[in-house]
């Protein structure tokens, strides 16, 4: 533990020695609806003696990050630091995060905070530490970069990240030298597509439709197959995607141009469904104008109107969620890991009830799923292609354009990683 102190000491003073020569903390922060900017933010330090400071290496933008950027401002604030998928080398530990990490570690860091000691964590429901937990808001376990609702944790996509409850969140990766997407992942998106075919109850053999094609459903998809599905359809409309899952024996229908998905999945599947489904969209799927123009309005409010709306009267964009049920078979579990906020949200109630379906959601237990996603990420034949996910990487400074041309979809966009370093 000394070691580890006296380590983070001259780290600390080596970084800031660096900042006074003309270097500066650059973060990615919301200041308004769809208006994000680089610029210089508070040094992140140790505050808890379960602290540790990271120079991040890597971050990347979510899906998720996009509710931020159009649906959820009005639980932002302007300044935020942005970002939950990050990872990095280790700069600064607290005494306690100290028993197990060591300035110099290479660490990914999950996007939710978590003691891992509380009755929750002994769980395996990380999402729902009692630790972290946003009880002021009713929430589970803190995130990174993700709102009020979650704790106003100042985000990844930053040169530095002050990490909470690292004597047990961050995971050390072997640093051998091997880009960071081979390990970037572990933040998000692979555990969170683990998970979400986990809970897929699959059986063996079984059919699984994934619907939304994005990073995590690309996973899903993969994991799926790798876990010993006999086959894997995927739901989309961007050319890109489809194309990038057809290459990992995907099959893919092209929700843009299939007049009715439901029919198409039930001539694969013997007329029945599919045995599991992902859903893998959330609250901004296209196909839902009048829940879209109310995200709109709402999102133009004043936060004092916009808040109570949103978490009492909101209702999302339901297209993806009400397709994954119709495609399932009688009988069949849908899994949800899109993100939806909505508070009057309708669902087929009727249907899932006649049809005997199980619906599970939820946000993913990060470090559950770890001893299960550690050997392939690290195995070198790469059994899920995670080398085949980032479509873009940009310095952080570009991070604005970036987030344009992700929520456009716009040249081939699917997975973008910021390097805060260029």
């Amino acid at each position: 533990m000394r070691t580890a102190q006296v380590g983070a000491t001259v780290a600390r003073e080596r970084r800031h020695h660096e900042r006074r020569d003309g270097g500066a903390v650059r973060a990615l922060t919301w200041q308004g609806r769809e208006q994000v900017r680089v610029e210089d933010v508070p040094d992140p330090r140790i505050e808890e003696p379960t602290d540790a400071v990271i120079r991040v290496t890597s971050t990347a933008v979510c899906g998720s990050d996009l509710h931020l950027y159009s649906v959820l401002g009005a639980f932002l604030q302007p300044g935020d630091v942005l970002g939950h998928e990050a990872m990095g080398v280790v700069e600064e530990v607290g005494a306690e995060a100290g028993t197990r990490l060591r300035v110099g570690d290479r660490v990914v860091v999950p996007f939710g905070i978590a003691c891992g000691t509380c009755h929750m964590c002994a769980l395996g429901l990380q999402s729902q530490c009692e630790t972290t937990q946003v009880r002021s808001t009713g929430k589970g376990a803190a995130l990174f970069g993700y709102t009020s609702l979650y704790g106003s944790v100042p985000g990844g996509q930053a040169q530095y990240l002050r990490v909470p409850q690292a004597q047990y969140g961050p995971v050390v990766v072997p640093d051998d030298g091997r880009p960071d997407e081979t390990y970037l992942y572990l933040s998000d998106v692979l555990p969170t597509a683990w998970q979400a075919v986990e809970y897929a109850d699959v059986p063996p053999g079984g059919t699984v439709v994934v619907v939304g094609l994005g990073p995590v459903g690309q996973m899903a998809a993969r994991i799926a197959l790798h876990r010993g599905a006999e086959r894997v359809i995927g739901v989309d409309i961007v050319a890109e995607r489809l194309l990038m899952a057809s290459r990992h024996g995907v099959d893919v229908i092209d929700a843009a141009r299939t007049d009715d998905v439901v029919a198409a999945v039930r001539d694969r599947t013997h007329g029945r469904g599919a045995d599991a489904v992902v859903e893998a969209v959330g609250m901004e799927a296209h196909g839902s104008p009048l829940a879209a123009a109310g995200q709109r309005a709402a999102a133009f409010l004043p936060d004092t109107l916009a808040r109570p709306l949103i978490e009492k009267a909101a209702v999302d964009r339901m297209a993806a969620l009400h397709t994954a049920i119709a495609v399932a078979r009688r009988g069949a579990t849908v899994s949800v890991v899109g993100v939806y906020g909505g508070a009057l949200d309708p669902i087929p109630m009727m249907d899932v009830f006649d049809r005997q379906l199980t619906l599970r959601f939820g946000q993913a237990n990060v470090r559950r799923w770890y001893d299960d996603l550690l050997p392939l990420v690290t195995d070198p034949a790469d059994p899920l292609a995670v080398a085949d996910l980032r479509t873009h990487r940009v310095p952080l400074e570009q991070a604005p354009q970036a987030y344009d041309v992700f929520q456009r979809k716009a040249d081939g966009c699917i997975k973008v990683v910021l390097d805060p370093a260029a």
